[in-house]
């Protein structure tokens, strides 16, 4: 349809409309042809239609271009967002039917396994550097990053165990000194017994003897080496017929204190680098050089002035007693490399020897570097405006760091305030390789601090019906690491235990915890990382717990290691072993660059 400009010829009628748009009648059509056949009208329905198609072919063109780009631009920002894969649900796979009280058990708890292998397979668990073929005397491996069983040890129970990373010490259950490693024999490929028939129930280790402990009271020196032992003076046995006696067939030195009193005989014993303590049943100390290469030079036997040139006549190794510790009885003793520590049975603490790392709990002093005479450290300081009555309970040390646990008791003040105590444990020394637990990194910590890790803890003993503090049962010190043993309620019921259980009634342990430096992974984690603040590790038997979980739960070892239940260390039982009943537990040994876990009688 054309639209027309208004005529304002008479010869064209719109039907009375008043609008030229309205449409033409049809008498004026072919009035209308003759306009449009006019030329100028032709020119522009020309023009028109031009400019109709050229708009047409624009639109056209721009349209494809919008579609064709824009579908590329979505395809481009949608490239690496593929539509979503409808994912399949996975199931937890169901559990094996339980063979027995006993299997149900095992299968729901992983502390319960650990006490039943614990039971099952005594021995010894080591780990960390095996340069010296202590940790595994069959391997030329270096390390040993996490726990492996020591074969010859394999349902064997230790009295003792003392490690260094060039030679071992044990006592086995029948009280003979077990030698091995490169310091004692360089062809050496598993433990050797050298000294027997003195009934040995404990050991200290300095850098090149052993100091050995009998059930009777005696004190026993060895050289580590094989080829001293053998060469060495022998002392001659002795024997309950008159005229009887042979000489022994190693070399050792029996260094029992001569001023014992009536019936009094030494109970315990600790050594450093270069000396040892010896305590008594009565409460006395006693020091003596422990070591071949060097006399004590730093103050740590406790004698003021005491030297290698003002030694009295005699052997250079004749114990002393610390005249300094009379009056106080002494229920605990320590020996750091160069240092010592020791607490008496009201809750005082005393420390000597060796202070450059503050190791002795007191300011260093460039000019007084170490103390030779027991002085006492003020730890009531530690409490001071609590209003708490505190007293030591432990002292433990090793290389140039010490730890003293201690029990805050908060006084009965009436029926609402019935008291309470608190269990602390307090570092001081050298800590750059994290071994104070106190989550820092220091080269000198002279002031006590605590380690938040053993302090201030609680938790609810369902038998006493309240809660009751967790203890430490001990601190293991090494050279540079460490290992604390909690004293948290534990349950170790058997079969034929008086108390009646159900198929869910478990087993656990005591949690224990290690720290410090990890140069040779004797950490146990697996990691070579030095570990400042207290850790768990995993359990020790990790392949019986990947049995356990794999046929329980479907897993595999990889998802295992990553989820797996922290180690726990069991504590004392009586048990059938072998067709005859004997009470031992787990006990955890840090030495010098080596930790041990063994089966103790």
């Amino acid at each position: 349809m054309y639209r027309t400009r208004c005529l304002s010829r008479p010869a064209i009628r719109l039907s009375q409309a008043p609008s030229c748009t309205r449409n033409i009648t049809s008498k004026a059509r072919p009035r209308i042809r003759a306009v449009a056949a006019h030329p100028y009208a032709q020119r522009r329905q020309q023009h028109f239609v031009r400019s109709i198609v050229t708009v047409s072919a624009l639109w056209g063109t721009a349209s494809a271009w919008q579609w064709y780009h824009g579908e590329r631009l979505f395809r481009e920002v949608h490239a690496e967002e593929p539509p979503p894969k409808e994912q399949e649900l996975t199931f937890e796979q169901p559990r094996r039917a339980a063979h027995g009280a006993e299997d149900n058990r095992n299968i729901i708890s992983s502390q319960h396994l650990q006490v039943v292998k614990s039971w099952e397979n005594p021995g010894v668990y080591a780990w960390g550097s095996n340069a010296g073929g202590v940790v595994a005397p069959d391997s030329d491996e270096t390390f040993i990053k996490t726990p492996r069983r020591i074969s010859f040890f394999d349902g064997k129970l230790l009295r003792d165990i003392k490690l260094d990373k060039n030679f071992g010490a044990a006592i086995d259950e029948k009280g003979n000194l077990l030698q091995w490693g490169k310091d004692y024999a360089k062809d050496t490929k598993a433990p050797t017994e050298t000294l027997h028939g003195k009934n040995l129930i404990s050991l200290a280790i300095s850098r090149d003897r052993i100091i050995a402990l009998s059930a009777s009271g005696a004190v026993y020196s060895i050289p580590v080496s094989k080829e001293e032992q053998l060469s060495g003076p022998k002392p001659t046995s002795t024997s309950w017929i008159p005229f009887w006696g042979s000489s022994e067939t190693i070399s050792y030195r029996i260094r029992t204190p001569e001023s014992l009193g009536w019936n009094e005989r030494i109970t315990d014993i600790a050594s450093g680098l270069e000396h040892a303590l010896l305590l008594s049943s009565t409460g006395r100390v006693y020091s003596f050089a422990s070591g071949a290469q060097d006399f004590p030079s730093k103050g740590q036997l406790g004698i003021p002035g005491l030297t290698f040139e003002t030694r009295p006549p005699g052997p250079f190794d004749i114990p002393h007693e610390i005249t300094t510790l009379k009056g106080f009885p002494i229920s605990r003793i320590a020996a750091g490399d160069y240092h010592s520590l020791v607490c008496d049975a009201a809750g005082r603490c005393f420390s000597f020897g060796d202070n450059s790392a503050g190791q002795l709990g007191f300011e260093f002093n460039a000019d007084a570097l170490h103390i030779d005479a027991p002085s006492l450290l003020p730890t009531q300081k530690l409490y001071a405006g609590t209003g708490l009555q505190a007293s030591v309970k432990g002292v433990y040390a090793g290389g140039n760091t010490s730890f003293i646990t201690m029990e805050a008791n908060l006084p009965k003040t009436g029926p609402s305030h019935p008291g309470r105590v608190t269990a602390d444990t307090w570092a001081f020394g050298y800590g750059l390789a994290g071994q104070l637990g106190t989550g820092r990194w220091i080269h000198t910590q002279s002031t006590p601090v605590k380690v938040p890790s053993f302090s201030g803890l609680f938790e609810w003993d369902e038998i006493a019906n309240h809660a009751v503090p967790i203890r430490l049962a001990y601190i293991s010190v090494g050279a540079s690491h460490a290992a604390a043993v909690m004293d948290n309620v534990a349950s170790v019921a058997v079969a034929g235990n008086a108390r009646r259980l159900t198929e869910n009634d478990t087993n656990w342990g005591r949690d224990i915890l290690f720290w410090g430096n990890n140069e040779f992974y004797q950490i146990g984690s697996g990691k070579r990382s030095n570990v400042a603040t207290p850790t768990y590790i995993q359990p020790l038997d990790i392949d019986a717990e990947t049995d356990r979980s794999a046929s329980a739960q479907g897993l595999v070892k990889q998802k295992l290691e990553k989820e797996s239940h922290r180690f726990q260390i069991t504590p004392k039982q009586k048990v059938k072993l072998k067709g005859r009943s004997v009470g031992f537990e787990q006990r955890v040994e840090c030495g010098r660059g080596i930790t041990a876990v063994y089966s103790g009688a």
